[in-house]
């Protein structure tokens, strides 16, 4: 493989567009937002920045990374001729199919289409394509150019062939490859998203503060940042919608969201990106610095 297509300048997509052209390959963006693929350059220009001023990278280097992302706002001209796409746009399944018929039309038949979800079924939307066989799940952690792991998802029809090639890129680009079964949140959000429904569930039923759940998972479980500040960093309105997969996939109760998660996520209060969440960002975009807004 030497070119790959990401679907997707957000968080993901950014992130997932760097550790490529880091690790040599050529990528092509796409965004149908002209001013997303902007914010995403930015975003890679700043991580590079800093990874500069640490001595992990040179000037160089740098500019060789950002010389390999070209920047696409039509689907069709960005991925015709790449060797593998990634999509990563909204979680929404039928956002996710519609993308994955137009790139199973625009592209190569040998071109490897994986979807970086995070909790949606490989098999569903590998199926809405003429090559499951080569559709595969390649879930990034966030941040991207930080997280070494990689859930690697095989559809029920994904092939042997494909898994192999993106278990051997993955490690090409430096990270840690997982093979996973295509179940309803895989692995890591399965587990994740029980751990933060019940620290809101806890909250919720006045067992404790935000802050002091947040303390007894990171100084008496060695949890590098408590569930709840977590949720706010993942997004709330994202974490109620894996958890909706989650209960829709298992028909099992204890996957339901909060009623306090629903009821913040109707009310706009996603977290980080929103400016409030169970922590105040409004002032700075650290929840050490600012206050608990559940006290």
């Amino acid at each position: 493989m030497k070119t790959i297509g990401v679907i997707g300048a957000g968080t993901m997509g950014n992130g997932i567009a760097q550790v490529f052209a880091q690790s040599g390959f050529d990528v092509h963006l796409v965004d149908i937002d002209s001013d997303a693929l902007a914010r995403a350059r930015q975003t890679i220009a700043e991580n590079l920045d800093r990874m500069c001023a640490k001595g992990r990278i040179t000037a160089e280097e740098k500019a060789a990374t950002c010389s390999r992302i070209a920047s696409f706002t039509d689907l069709s001209a960005g991925i015709e001729r790449v060797d593998l796409a990634v999509e990563a746009v909204t979680e929404d399944f039928d956002l996710k199919c519609e993308v994955f018929k137009r790139l199973d039309a625009l592209t190569a038949a040998d071109c490897i289409l994986a979807t970086n979800t995070s909790a949606i079924s490989i098999t569903k939307i590998a199926a809405v394509t003429r090559r499951p066989d080569k559709v595969i799940g390649l879930h990034f952690m966030n941040p991207v150019p930080l997280m070494k792991l990689i859930e690697v998802i095989r559809g029920y029809a994904t092939s042997d062939e494909t898994t192999r090639r993106i278990m051997d890129l993955s490690r090409a680009i430096h990270k840690v490859p997982v093979a996973v079964r295509d179940y309803p949140g895989f692995i890591a959000n399965r587990i994740l998203m029980l751990l933060i429904n019940e620290a809101v569930y806890a909250l919720h039923e006045g067992v404790a503060g935000v802050r002091e759940i947040d303390a007894v998972m990171k100084l008496g479980m060695a949890h590098p940042m408590g569930p709840l500040q977590l949720a706010d960093f993942i997004g709330l309105d994202v974490c109620h919608a894996i958890l909706n997969v989650l209960y829709a996939g298992f028909k099992n109760p204890k996957y339901a969201p909060c009623p306090l998660l629903v009821n913040m996520v109707a009310a706009g209060q996603w977290g980080v990106k929103s400016g409030v969440g169970f922590y105040d960002y409004t002032e700075s975009r650290k929840a050490e610095r600012v206050s608990d807004r559940f006290r």
